[in-house]
This record gives C-alpha cells, structure tokens and sequence, in this order.
C-alpha cells in the first residue's frame, strides 16, 4: 500500500533516498492496522454494528445494500483514518461507544472490507 505523501515523494524526487522514505512509511501504515486493531474483539464489533443499525444507515446515505459507503478505497486510506470515521459516526449519531467498542467496530469493517494489513 503506498501512501499519497510517499508516493508524491517518491514520484518528486526519484531518488533512493525518497524510495526509502516511501517504503518506511508504508510500513508505518501496514504496522498501524496490526497495532491499532491488536486485541480488538471483533464478535464486540459484529454485535454493536448489528445493534446501531449501520448498514440501515448506510443503505439511507448511498443506497443498495449501504456498501458502496466504502468506496471509493481511496477515501480510508489508512487504519487511524477508519477508527476516526466509526469515531465520527459515533460523535454525530450520539452512539455513546466507549473507545473499544469504537475500535471494535473498525477492526470488524477492517476485517470485511479495507483488509489494512
């Protein structure tokens, strides 16, 4: 997976050292999502989606089955930026998740569909 910054920094300079760089950073983000997401408890994260009405929401925003809310791949490019997201669903929606269920819940929609390593 590369990142908008590595590969604008890579494409930019052409250098070795920007590759380096690059690689660094991808490595970061693919870390992230073990990290981010290590311990999670993902029949939390089931449980809690199924009990917020997600998809229901979903499918009212963009339709058919509520899936096409993650695509385009480019708009969660990363694991914090999904965490946010829940974490801004949770905000506006008043859910009330305490931070790991919140986490939970992304590492669940990891799991199902942005697969960040």
């Amino acid at each position: 997976m590369k990142t908008a910054a590595a590969l604008a920094l890579a494409f930019a300079c052409g250098t070795e050292q920007a590759q380096a760089q690059a690689q660094a950073q991808d490595a970061a983000a693919a870390t992230t999502a073990a990290v981010l997401f290590k311990g999670a408890d993902l029949a939390l994260g089931s449980k809690l989606i199924e009990e917020h009405r997600c998809t229901a929401c979903h499918v009212r925003k963009v339709g058919g089955d509520g899936s096409a809310i993650y695509r385009p791949k480019g708009r969660i490019n990363t694991p914090g930026f999904l965490r946010g997201m829940v974490e801004q669903c949770n905000t506006e929606l008043n859910l009330g998740l305490f931070p790991e269920e919140a986490t939970a819940v992304a590492a669940v929609l990891n799991r199902d569909h942005y697969r960040f390593k």
